[in-house]
């Protein structure tokens, strides 16, 4: 006789068979049960499946070091590279990065126009030899007071792409309302820093997808307007043989550094601009914290061990360095960025430190470091672009280098040079030997560059494959 199952258990009575169940309805519903259970089967079957395969997964974590501003566009580099039609999708994210670019470049050149025109009215015993011979005129001062217009659209860019993108438009209103007034009358401000999930607010408007730069063009903001009226005026101002040699004098080199489009303000400033790859390369914005960037690339001498790649830019100021220490444990590789093009500059958050003295100092810990041995590291000399354009224009390396001596100053010995002395450092401070890994890169050659990320993609997957003893 049956048991009955208790009135107590509600899933025994759920569970449990009609009481009045045919034979016919019997054998229906436990051919239901059966293929029910098959279903199920087939389902674990295969979230064990996945479970294994993400067991055997290869995670390849590139750690990025350097000062700030070493030139981390080599994380874009490697998502132009290897993931070209994710980096399309997102190019129209960055047409505000560019525009703020552009407006900054203008304003610091507005700035130093600004002071010569006061020193130049001061009293004569106010003189400043920097603007001896430099005739600076009314239509300049007019210059000035018409450009005066970029500081709102300014404020409006860094409120769209700094405003938590929760918040939504009518909360960068507000920020950038506050930003105007209170950068009235002031100067080119402390550099925008943004967090990690920046490009949200700019979605909203241009949602990633495959578009034409005409589709781009459809949204056109306050910003976009106001440099648009005022692109003759920019061109007029970068132009200005005057003002060229005042910048000359003063030593502003506004075309050696990141972010500089002054050169194509015609193409930049149209309502329809739409941002090319190249200028999303060059593009120049300061980010806080730690920014990762994942995507899938085959290991070429174990092409059925993918290979998912997580680039992860730590942030280089020096406030930021302490946070490096938790990413080294299970880094495959680390990628140093030394931008040797800063021979001739300090650092923003100290101005008694030489850039270049500061890398190497980064490059010594580096190499010392005994968490760090079993690592490959990976020099880049980065802008090497820059560098040459600066020793062309008649900077000497060896006034800031005095070791360099009387050497040619030109771009093939100077990165020469560098190479042996950071390799000379590497072999001194690496408790074990380890082969020396250097690139010369250039965010202007993507050729080139594409060249020298396959190889370091070589380098990485077969450290790897070697520990693994796969090869």
């Amino acid at each position: 006789m049956l048991s009955r199952a208790p009135l107590s258990d509600p899933f025994a009575r759920l569970l449990a068979p009609p009481a009045n169940e045919t034979p016919a309805e019997r054998q229906m519903r436990e051919e239901m049960e059966r293929a029910a259970k098959l279903r199920s089967d087939a389902i674990d079957e295969e979230l064990k499946k996945e479970r294994n395969a993400l067991k055997s997964k290869r995670v390849m974590k590139l750690l990025l070091l350097g000062q700030s501003e070493s030139g981390k566009s080599t994380t874009l580099q490697f998502q132009l590279a290897y993931t070209p039609q994710a980096f399309k999708a997102e190019r129209a994210t960055w047409r505000g990065v560019i525009q703020l670019n552009v407006v900054r470049s203008i304003r610091l050149i507005l700035d130093t126009v600004v002071d010569a025109l006061d020193r130049q009215n001061a009293p004569s015993g106010d003189d400043d030899s920097s603007i001896d011979h430099v005739q600076l005129t009314e239509e300049h001062d007019r210059l000035c007071r018409r450009l005066t217009r970029l500081r709102d659209a300014e404020a409006r860019l860094m409120a769209q792409i700094s405003a938590p993108a929760e918040e939504g438009d009518g909360f960068a209103q507000r920020i950038a309302d506050k930003i105007s007034q209170d950068a009235a009358q002031a100067r080119v401000d402390k550099e925008l820093a943004v967090r990690a999930n920046w490009k949200q607010p700019f979605q909203r408007h241009h949602p990633p997808g495959p578009r034409s730069s005409v589709d781009a063009g459809d949204y056109v903001d306050a910003p976009t307007d106001i440099i648009n009226e005022l692109r003759q005026d920019m061109a007029t101002l970068w132009t200005d043989p005057d003002v060229r040699e005042l910048l000359r004098r003063q030593k502003i080199r506004v075309e050696e550094t990141s972010g500089f489009f002054l050169n194509d303000l015609e193409r930049v400033t149209a309502r329809n601009y739409f941002p090319t790859s190249d200028d999303v390369l060059r593009a120049r914005l300061k980010t806080e914290g730690v920014s990762e960037y994942v995507f899938q690339m085959e290991m070429p001498q174990a092409r059925e061990h993918a290979a998912e790649w997580r680039i992860i830019d730590v942030g280089g100021a020096r406030s930021q360095r302490a946070a490096w220490m938790p990413f080294f444990d299970d880094a495959s590789a680390i990628i140093f960025l030394a931008p040797i093009s800063a021979f001739d500059q300090v650092l923003a958050e100290d101005r008694s430190v030489n850039r270049l003295e500061d890398s190497v100092t980064l490059w010594k810990q580096i190499c010392g470091n005994k968490l760090l041995q079993r690592l490959e590291l990976i020099l880049f000399l980065n802008k090497m672009d820059i560098l040459d354009s600066k020793l062309q224009s008649g900077v000497r390396l060896a006034k800031y280098v005095r070791s360099f001596g009387e050497r040619p100053n030109d771009v093939e010995n100077a990165a020469k040079y560098l190479r042996s002395k950071f390799h000379a450092i590497h072999r001194e401070y690496s408790s074990r030997p380890r082969k020396f890994y250097c690139f010369a890169t250039s965010v202007t050659d993507v050729v080139q560059t594409s060249g020298i990320l396959a190889a370091v993609r070589d380098i990485i997957t077969r450290q790897i494959l070697v520990q693994s003893r796969l090869l």
